[in-house]
Order: structure tokens, then C-alpha cells, then sequence
């Protein structure tokens, strides 16, 4: 019997509540789930967990075990994380999440170079919009619009998030072009529906804007709202309305002459972004690597390249 897998496994059966879902977790069938589960009672000679076909019920002695493997496991972790620093090479599978607007206009057209680079690192990148805890998804970094709210992570500044208000040439010219923000009010505003989690998520949408007076905060609405920015500038491009889109998105149609800028001498607000990260005593090389790559790339004080 392999102790330190049947340790893994028995832990991960207390923590999902489950063989199933433990099965799952370690990319095993519940039948090995099981078989490990047994070889390591009969080893200890007592039951860690009594189970009936309905539920499971962890016992005195299999709490203090289970205590215990915790902390054997982590002692093995950080034997392990200790031998790949001494290495010093970033290596490895690395797990991150980003924002699909910058993960797809700034991060990803600049991996090929964090590859080249580093050519041992796997990257795993989620691109969402919805807000993921780090440690429950299995994130080791997040890349994230709004201000950091988790004191428990470290927050690098990158280069703020950009806003500009745009429809189509032909929208304006069917229903004119607005000369103040409260001529907002009589527009098809097309509005971007935030995760459920973000500090900008409101149940009336409204769009703040700073120009000559000051700023101003006007509800708007209109036919359409989407959770996803690049169907939102699709629309706007099919002359549906006017939207507030990010400027990495449609700096080149409006460039091009697809689109219009809205109220030009009225900004919407910038927003920050950071590269987020657990604080972590000893950090691995591929998540070191990872972090100094993006704040070279996309930091305050660097111009944005891809």
C-alpha cells in the first residue's frame, strides 16, 4: 500500500463528504477510493469513518488521524516545494484566472514570449468574468478589474482599466448623437451585467461619467444586456445603441471609423487591475516567474504590449 496516497485519499473522502466525490477529486474510481480507504483501517486496525449507504460519519480517532495526515502531507508539500526552489527552474503546471476581455486583448497574445521564456511552465488560464477564490479553485494567481478586497492575497497594480462610450455611425445618425449625459436617458444603452460578486454590480445600471462640471451619475437602460463585452461591442457595431466597452476592445474600430466615441469630453471612470496572489513563504519558481513576467508586461510603470 502506498501510506502517503491512501492518506491523500482518506483526506480528500472527509473533506468532499463522499467516496464519489472523492473519487473525482483524485481522478480515481470510487472503487480504489474505497480499496485505499480499507487498506488503511486494516494498517491502522480501527475504523476512521463509519459508512452507511445514506451518509458517513467520520469517528473520534479517525478527526484526530485525519489532524494528522493534514499535517504530514503539508510537511511532504513544502519538502517538495523546498527541492523545486533549490532547482530554482520554473517548472510545472500553473493555474491561472483573468478577465476574458484581458486575457484575450493583452495576456494571452503575450504568452508566446512567457513560453519562450520559460518552456518548462504549463500554463492553465481561465478566462471569466465571475470572481473564483483562489485557494477553493485551485488558482495559484488572478488577474482582476476593481479594487483587491481580500487582505489575505497580495495585490500588484497593473495599468488601469479603460472605458469609452461608443455606438455605430449608424445608430447616431438614426436617432442623433447625445450632447449631454442626461440625454443618455432617451438612448438604447446597452448595458454589461457584472458577476454577481463585483463591487460594480447594481440592480439599476447606471453609468458614471467626469467632464467639465464634475461627474455625473445617469441610470440608463435599453433592449440589451449581456454578461460578455465582445458580444456587447458585436451589437454596437450592429447599431443596437450606445455602450460602455473597454478601450483595448475598440480603440481600432474607432480608429477605423466603425465606431463613434460617445460624449467624448465626459470619461468614464478608470478602473484599477491587479495580479493577485496568496502570500506564500516559499513561492514556487513558475508562479515567481509568472508574476514578474506580467508586471514587466502590463505594470504602471510598463507599456502595454500584444
Amino acid at each position: 500500500m502506498d501510506l502517503l496516497k491512501a492518506m491523500t485519499v482518506f483526506v480528500r473522502v472527509v473533506e468532499t463528504g463522499s467516496l464519489t466525490a472523492a473519487a473525482d477529486a483524485c481522478n480515481l474510481s470510487p472503487t480504489m477510493v474505497g480499496n485505499h480507504l480499507q487498506a488503511l483501517e486494516a494498517r491502522l486496525g480501527t475504523r476512521l469513518i463509519h459508512r452507511t449507504t445514506r451518509r458517513q460519519q467520520i469517528s473520534a480517532f479517525g478527526q484526530a488521524y485525519y489532524d494528522r495526515c493534514i499535517e504530514i502531507l503539508g510537511l511532504v508539500d513544502d519538502a517538495e516545494r523546498s527541492a523545486l526552489d533549490h532547482l530554482g527552474t520554473p517548472r510545472g503546471l500553473l493555474r491561472i484566472t483573468a478577465p476574458v476581455i484581458f486575457s484575450n486583448e493583452c495576456l494571452v497574445p503575450s504568452l508566446e514570449d512567457y513560453c519562450a521564456r520559460y518552456p518548462e511552465v504549463q500554463l492553465d488560464i481561465v478566462a471569466t468574468d465571475a470572481l473564483s477564490e483562489l485557494m477553493e479553485n485551485g488558482f495559484e494567481a488572478a488577474i482582476r478589474i476593481g479594487k483587491p478586497g481580500d487582505a489575505d492575497l497580495v495585490a500588484r497594480p497593473l495599468q488601469p482599466y479603460r472605458l469609452v462610450l461608443c455606438a455605430s455611425s449608424a445608430y447616431l445618425g438614426a436617432n442623433g448623437a447625445p450632447e449631454t449625459p442626461e440625454d443618455l436617458r432617451s438612448h438604447q444603452c446597452l448595458t454589461y451585467a457584472y458577476p454577481p460578486r463585483s463591487e460594480l454590480r447594481t440592480v439599476e445600471p447606471e453609468w458614471v461619467l467626469s467632464g467639465p462640471d464634475g461627474q455625473v451619475s445617469v441610470p440608463v437602460g435599453g433592449r440589451l444586456r449581456i454578461d460578455n463585452s465582445d458580444a456587447l461591442r458585436r451589437a454596437v457595431l450592429a447599431g443596437m445603441g450606445i455602450a460602455m466597452l473597454p478601450s483595448i476592445l475598440v480603440d481600432a474600430d474607432i480608429k477605423a471609423g466603425h465606431l463613434v466615441e460617445v460624449l467624448p469630453d465626459h470619461a468614464p471612470p478608470v478602473r484599477p487591475v491587479s495580479l493577485l496572489y496568496l502570500r506564500d513563504r516559499q513561492m514556487s519558481p513558475k508562479l515567481r516567474s509568472f508574476i514578474e513576467f506580467v508586471v514587466e508586461r502590463f505594470g504602471i510603470d510598463s507599456d502595454r504590449q500584444g
